[in-house]
């Protein structure tokens, strides 16, 4: 790490090791920060709601955008608290059910891959190692960050419990290395991010939206015939979560193409609508619109 990584560590590292009434204190002040004065993304925000639930009252969708905030905040500290918090204590507060049906898995000699979403504390199921036996290895697919130092940061807090992160440009590659050297794997994608326009190959229907969506880890699951579960995630109380693993196939070459993707946006919605305040409204998910893509492609043809 160079000076300034060193600097953001020496300042995040302390912060961590405070107990969680006083990050959750922080949460609060951040919230007031972040919402009431700083004013953040707020008409992202309340553009995303107001389209996505058309039939809510606007105090029902202020309601949301509120909370949406709150844990927004609360997902900030809960994060940080990753560089320095027990085994012990993550396991108490980020508990897996269905365990046995991965490890199923395993023993038939299969690697699965993990459908998420921007959804409660994704970035705890990292955690997951701490559940499972030493049959597979744990990864998650990852967009490196700019800035350097932030980047290492997010990468010590994510591999700390025993995952490792893999740069979504070297998939392929780490894969076949697991494979080569006879490593069982189970990788996580959070597949719920916005595409470029040169990556849209699929269309959902998604939260009374006509949506773009990335066929990745559909393509890759499907190739190397892996096991695909979605992972379903619950919001216990302030602090602590719960994460189902729901099997979605454990034949993906035999379904049609493009079937495990509305498979995942189906899942990803009926978890949002069950408590929409913990999905990530303030990403402005919907800003390529289907008329801008045909006329891109329109122009394209033409030359």
């Amino acid at each position: 790490m160079n000076i300034p990584q060193y600097l953001l560590m020496a300042v995040c590292y302390p912060i961590s090791l405070l107990p969680f009434w006083i990050h959750y204190l922080f949460a609060d002040v951040l919230y007031v920060l972040i919402y009431h004065v700083g004013r953040y993304r707020v008409r992202v925000v309340r553009k995303n709601l107001a389209s996505a639930f058309p039939e809510k009252t606007a105090a029902e969708l202020r309601t949301i955008e509120r909370d949406f905030y709150k844990w927004f905040c609360d997902y900030i500290v809960e994060s940080m608290k990753l560089l320095t918090i027990s085994k012990k204590n993550i396991k108490k507060r980020m508990v897996f059910k269905g365990v046995e049906r991965l490890e199923q898995c395993f023993e038939e000699g299969q690697s699965v891959g993990l459908y998420l979403g921007h959804y409660c504390n994704w970035e705890w199921i990292t955690s997951l190692p701490l559940s499972l036996t030493d049959k597979a290895q744990c990864a998650q697919i990852y967009h490196p960050i700019e800035n350097k130092g932030v980047d290492q940061l997010f990468l010590r807090l994510r591999q700390r419990m025993g995952s490792v992160c893999i740069p979504m440009a070297d998939t392929l590659r780490k894969i076949l290395e697991f494979k080569q050297a006879g490593q069982l794997f189970i990788i996580g994608y959070i597949s719920d991010q916005k595409p470029n326009w040169i990556n849209i190959h699929h269309w959902v229907d998604f939260l009374n939206h006509d949506t773009p969506v990335l066929t990745g880890a559909e393509r890759i699951m499907r190739k190397f015939n892996h096991a695909v579960f979605y992972v379903d995630e619950r919001r216990i109380r302030r602090g602590y979560y719960e994460a189902e693993f729901k099997l979605m196939t454990k034949e993906p070459q035999q379904l049609e193409e493009y079937q495990l993707t509305d498979m995942y946006y189906q899942m990803l919605e009926e978890s949002i609508r069950r408590a929409p305040a913990y999905w990530l409204w303030s990403h402005n998910r919907w800003s390529r619109t289907r008329e801008e893509f045909d006329k891109r492609f329109e122009v394209i043809d033409g030359k």
